[in-house]
C-alpha cells in the first residue's frame, strides 16, 4: 500500500515527540467556558459575564455573581483558559437586548425584541434551539458581517489577556452539533493568535452538523492560514451513543480514513464536567465499585419544534457514550481496519455558562446564574428532569507542558501528556516501560526516572521484549487545599484473539491509614470523616501521596491493550450537601449523594504488539 503525501502527513502527525524530563511543568486550566455571548447562557441569566471578565476571573480577579450580586473569586487562579462560546448565534441575544440595528433592523430580529419585552424570552430561546436542532439557521440572524464582528471581539479579548509564561488565553469556540437534541459538541481552540484567527469565521453546525465536515474544514483552514487546531469532543454521556459510534452517519462501518481523520484532529476527550462524569457507567463496568460517580442520565431528544424530553439509556447507547467503553471499542475496531479511531487522552473542564470557571465543591457557582445559589437549586429546570443539584462541581484539565504558552500547551495536548480531574488539583505522573523497579517509586526525581526509563501518559508501548511485562511508575500527590488520597488504581482494557474487548481495575497503591482489609482480601472502603452537620471533613485518614511501580500480572504480548491510572480522594461533601446544610436541610433527605470521592484520570498508555503505527500502515496490502 502506497501512502499519498497528505495521508503520510496525517499519519506522522499522530506520533508526537515525547518531552524530556527537565522540560515539563504542571499547568491547570479549563478548555470549556461560556460567557453572555452564548445564547443559552444569556437565556439562563448570564447577562453580564463577557469574555474579558471570564479571563480576568480565571486569572484571580474578583467578580460579581450575576444572580446574587455577591463578590466571588476563584480559590486559585488558572494557568490557561479557552472561552468557548457557541458558534451558532454567538452574541445574538446580547445584540437583541442592546438593540443592535444589524439584528433589530430585520423583521425577525424586531419580532424577537418585542417578544423579549413582553416576557416571552423563553420562547425566543426555544425558537433558537429548534433552529440549531434542525440544523437550519435563521438567515437574518446569521449574517457573515455579524458573525465576523462578534468573532473579532472574542479574538480581541483573548489577545488582551494572553500573557506568555504567566497566563495563556486561547482563542476558541464550540461547534454545537445537536442532531435531534443529542450532544455531539466539540470545543475547538488554536495555538495561534489574532492575526491567524481573523482570517476565518468559526465553523458552526449550520455549516454542517457532521463531525467529518468539521475535520475537513479544520484541514482546509489549517492549510490556508497555518492555524494549529485542537478539537475536543465533550460530554459524551449526553450523546445517546453517537459520540463514539461503530458506524458513520450513513450507517457504514467506520473506515480507516475516518479513524485517521478523527485521530488527527481529536487527540483528547473531555471525560468529566458539570453535566456529570463520562468515564464509565455502573452497567458497563459492573465489577468496578467506583463506576457510579456523578452519573447524569438526562439524554435529550428533540422534535422540530424544539421540545426536548428525557430518554432512557440502553446498554448500546451507553457503550457509545462513555470514554472507557470508547477506548475498548477502539481496540476492537483496530482489529478490523488497522487503525484505532478512539486512541485519545483524557481531560476535564467545566462547561460553566456563568463566565466563571469554578470546579470546587465549596466554591461552585452552578452551570448557569439561574442555579448558582442554594435557594435556586430546585427552582429552575436546566434540562428536562435536571435541576441545579444535578450539576457536578467538575472538572479541570491538567497539562504537563514545557512552558505556559499557547504553542507549548497545544503540543502537550497533541502528545496527550494531559489528564483530567473532577476539580481537585491532584498532581499525577504516570510512566510506562519494560524495566521499572520497586525502588524507582522512591526516587527523588520521579520525572527524571520516568522519562529515562519509559514513556509518559498518553504515549504508546510497542513490541514487548520476550519474557517482559509492562511496568508502570505512578506518583500521585494530594491537592494541598483538598483531601488526602484513598487509593491509586490502574484501569486496563484489552482485546482477545477473537476480537472481544475486556476490562479490569487493579488497586495498585493505597493508604493503610484508617482502613481495614475485608474478609475476602479485597481492599476495603476507607471511612468517611465528613460531618453532616457542618460539612467539614478531616484528613485523619488517607495519605498525602502515593507512589508505586506496578507490573501487569496478566500481560499477553500478542494482545492490544491500554492502561490508565485513576486516583481517588477520601470521601468529601458534595456541593449539594453543603447547599443543604446552608439551607437548614438534612443532606440525607434531598436525594443526592451525601459524599463523593473526587478523582483524577490519567491519559492512557497504549500497547501494540506490532512495532509502530506507521509500520502497520506500510505493511498492509
Amino acid at each position: 500500500m502506497r501512502l499519498s503525501a497528505a495521508a503520510l502527513g496525517a499519519a506522522l502527525f499522530l506520533i508526537p515527540e515525547i518531552a524530556s524530563a527537565q522540560d515539563t511543568v504542571l499547568l491547570w486550566g479549563d478548555t470549556h467556558l461560556h460567557t453572555n455571548l452564548s445564547a443559552d447562557a444569556y437565556a439562563f441569566g448570564n447577562f453580564t459575564a463577557t469574555p474579558d471578565s471570564a479571563f480576568m476571573f480565571a486569572r484571580g480577579a474578583p467578580s460579581v455573581e450575576v444572580s446574587s450580586g455577591a463578590r466571588i473569586r476563584i480559590n486559585r487562579p488558572l494557568d490557561f483558559l479557552v472561552v468557548s462560546d457557541h458558534a451558532e448565534y454567538a452574541g445574538l441575544t446580547t445584540m437583541l437586548s442592546t438593540g443592535d440595528p444589524r439584528i433589530t433592523g430585520t423583521e425577525v430580529g424586531q419580532r424577537y425584541v418585542d417578544m423579549m419585552a413582553n416576557g416571552q424570552g423563553g420562547q425566543v430561546f426555544t425558537d433558537l434551539v429548534a433552529s440549531v436542532n434542525r440544523n437550519e439557521a435563521i438567515p437574518e440572524l446569521s449574517l457573515d458581517e455579524v458573525r465576523s464582528s462578534i468573532w473579532h471581539d472574542i479574538v480581541g479579548a483573548a489577545e488582551r489577556h494572553n500573557d506568555p509564561g504567566t497566563f495563556t488565553a486561547f482563542i476558541g469556540w464550540e461547534w454545537t452539533s445537536t442532531p435531534e437534541g443529542q450532544n455531539l459538541h466539540r470545543v475547538v481552540f488554536m495555538a495561534e493568535g489574532g492575526d491567524v484567527a481573523e482570517q476565518f469565521i468559526p465553523f458552526s453546525s449550520f455549516d454542517s452538523d457532521e463531525e467529518t465536515e468539521l475535520w475537513s474544514w479544520l484541514e482546509d483552514t489549517s492549510t490556508r492560514t497555518g492555524a494549529t487546531f485542537v478539537s475536543i469532543p465533550h460530554n459524551g454521556n449526553l450523546s445517546n451513543g453517537l459520540m463514539f459510534p461503530l458506524a458513520d452517519r450513513a450507517g457504514n462501518p467506520l473506515s480507516a480514513a475516518y479513524a485517521n481523520q478523527r485521530r488527527r484532529w481529536e487527540p483528547v476527550v473531555e471525560t468529566t464536567q458539570v453535566k456529570g462524569d463520562s468515564e464509565t457507567h455502573p452497567s458497563l463496568s459492573p465489577d468496578d465499585p467506583f463506576a457510579d460517580h456523578e452519573t447524569f442520565e438526562h439524554v435529550l431528544l428533540a422534535d422540530g419544534g424544539g421540545d426536548r424530553s428525557f430518554v432512557g439509556y440502553s446498554t448500546e447507547t451507553r457503550l457509545g457514550s462513555y470514554t472507557r467503553s470508547a477506548l475498548l471499542r477502539g481496540l476492537e475496531i483496530e482489529q478490523e481496519i488497522g487503525v484505532n479511531p478512539y486512541r485519545f487522552g483524557l481531560i476535564g473542564s467545566t462547561d460553566s455558562h456563568t463566565g466563571r470557571s469554578t470546579a470546587e465543591e465549596d466554591n461552585f457557582w452552578g452551570k448557569y446564574p439561574a442555579d448558582s445559589t442554594p435557594a435556586h437549586k430546585t427552582d429552575v429546570q436546566l434540562t428536562p428532569g435536571a435541576y441545579g443539584w444535578d450539576m457536578a462541581g467538575s472538572g479541570l484539565a491538567a497539562v504537563w507542558a514545557t512552558e505556559n504558552t499557547r504553542e507549548a500547551i497545544t503540543e502537550a495536548f497533541y502528545r496527550r501528556e494531559v489528564y483530567a480531574t473532577t476539580g481537585p488539583r491532584i498532581q499525577l505522573r504516570v510512566f510506562g516501560g519494560w524495566g521499572f523497579e520497586e525502588e524507582d517509586a522512591q526516587a527523588r526525581d520521579i520525572a527524571q526516572v520516568g522519562y529515562a526509563g519509559g514513556v509518559p501518559m498518553g504515549s504508546d508501548l510497542t513490541g514487548a521484549p520476550r519474557g517482559r511485562s509492562p511496568s508502570f511508575l505512578i506518583h500521585a500527590v494530594r491537592d494541598p487545599d483538598s483531601a488526602n488520597l484513598d487509593r491509586v488504581q490502574m484501569v486496563k482494557g484489552w482485546v482477545d484473539v477473537s476480537g472481544q474487548s475486556h476490562e479490569r481495575v487493579f488497586d495498585v497503591a493505597w493508604s493503610n491509614r484508617g482502613r481495614e482489609s475485608s474478609e475476602d482480601g479485597e481492599l476495603g472502603l476507607i471511612p468517611s470523616t465528613v460531618d453532616l452537620e457542618t460539612g467539614l471533613y478531616t484528613n485523619d485518614v488517607g495519605s498525602a501521596q502515593l507512589a508505586t511501580v506496578w507490573t501487569d500480572p496478566e500481560f499477553d504480548r500478542d494482545l492490544h491493550a491500554f492502561y490508565y491510572a485513576r486516583v481517588l480522594e477520601i470521601p468529601t461533601p458534595r456541593n449539594s450537601t453543603l447547599d443543604a446544610i446552608a439551607l437548614g436541610l438534612d443532606p440525607n433527605e434531598i436525594g443526592y449523594a451525601v459524599t463523593i470521592q473526587e478523582r483524577a484520570y490519567s491519559s492512557p498508555i497504549g500497547y501494540a504488539p506490532s512495532e509502530t503505527f506507521l509500520e502497520r500502515i506500510f505493511n498492509r496490502d
